[in-house]
């Protein structure tokens, strides 16, 4: 079990253990986390596993992302989440490396298709993980008529992205629109699941009004950063909007969950 990256169960129960700046673990590690999900979607698995994916994780990581990606979108729950938007309470929280390490493993995992969408046009990043350009994506696709499938490009066989774009500041104000919601609704009906990275909730109101086209959120906190207060008024906020919230990652911890709590899981 990596120390850095384990998982919790209750986010109602156990939201004390994201008050991380109480000066227990040091905050060094690299970005990993601790996922708190609940229900997901059944899917058709690949027995084959699909091609072996080269990660920027170790060994541990991988094993407790892909315990992230059973929980929100692999288990046989009546209820899918199909759609589901990743978002820090703060920026530097290692949203967009959770996010792209968990579509990867998501496709390595079934024969559906899976997208991974930028919509963090404050700080794009997902291009990079990818190492796919970055002159026609989102942005322009919030700006322009054409079909959503003209602005993604493929990863692999059945992983898909959709970058930033080359007009982020020109896009950022369309987040909240009517545009973004038929374009969110469109890559829903051309893929099985959508994946999405947002901005921080405290840059703006934007994460909030994407949650609300998503089926749920998964956020992503910072050990010895991200503060209780922060994270209860972030989950709060979602609430209000009526945005579900399936749980967190909380990375760069490096000291572990108390063995009561984990062997609850």
């Amino acid at each position: 079990m990596s120390k850095n990256f384990e998982l919790l169960q209750n986010l109602a129960k156990e939201r004390d253990l994201f008050d991380t700046g109480s000066g227990t673990g040091t905050g060094t590690g690299t970005n990993t986390g601790t996922a708190v999900i609940s229900e997901a979607r059944p899917v058709e698995v690949n027995p084959m596993g699909g091609s072996p994916l080269q990660l920027a994780a170790d060994e541990g990581q991988r094993d407790e992302l892909g315990k992230l990606v059973q929980r929100v979108f692999l288990q046989r729950e009546p209820e899918a989440f199909r759609s589901v938007l990743f978002c820090g309470t703060e920026p530097g929280n290692g949203c967009s490396w959770t996010c792209a390490r968990a579509a990867e493993i998501l496709a390595s995992q079934v024969r559906a298709s899976v997208c991974v969408v930028d919509a963090n046009l404050r700080a794009p990043s997902l291009h990079r993980e990818f190492g796919v350009e970055n002159h026609h994506g989102l942005s322009d696709s919030l700006l322009a008529g054409d079909p959503i499938r003209s602005f993604i490009s493929p990863v692999r066989h059945n992983l898909a992205i959709l970058s930033c774009g080359a007009n982020p500041s020109s896009g950022r104000a369309l987040l909240s629109s009517d545009r973004m919601r038929s374009r969110l609704a469109e890559l829903n009906q051309e893929f099985d699941f959508v994946l999405i990275d947002a901005s921080s909730v405290s840059m703006g109101n934007e994460t909030v009004a994407l949650g609300r086209a998503a089926d749920g959120v998964v956020l992503i906190l910072k050990a010895s950063s991200s503060r209780r207060d922060s994270v209860r008024q972030t989950i709060q906020q979602f609430e209000n909007a009526s945005v579900r919230v399936l749980g967190a990652v909380l990375n760069q911890r490096t000291f572990p969950v108390p063995a009561g709590l984990y062997h609850r899981l």
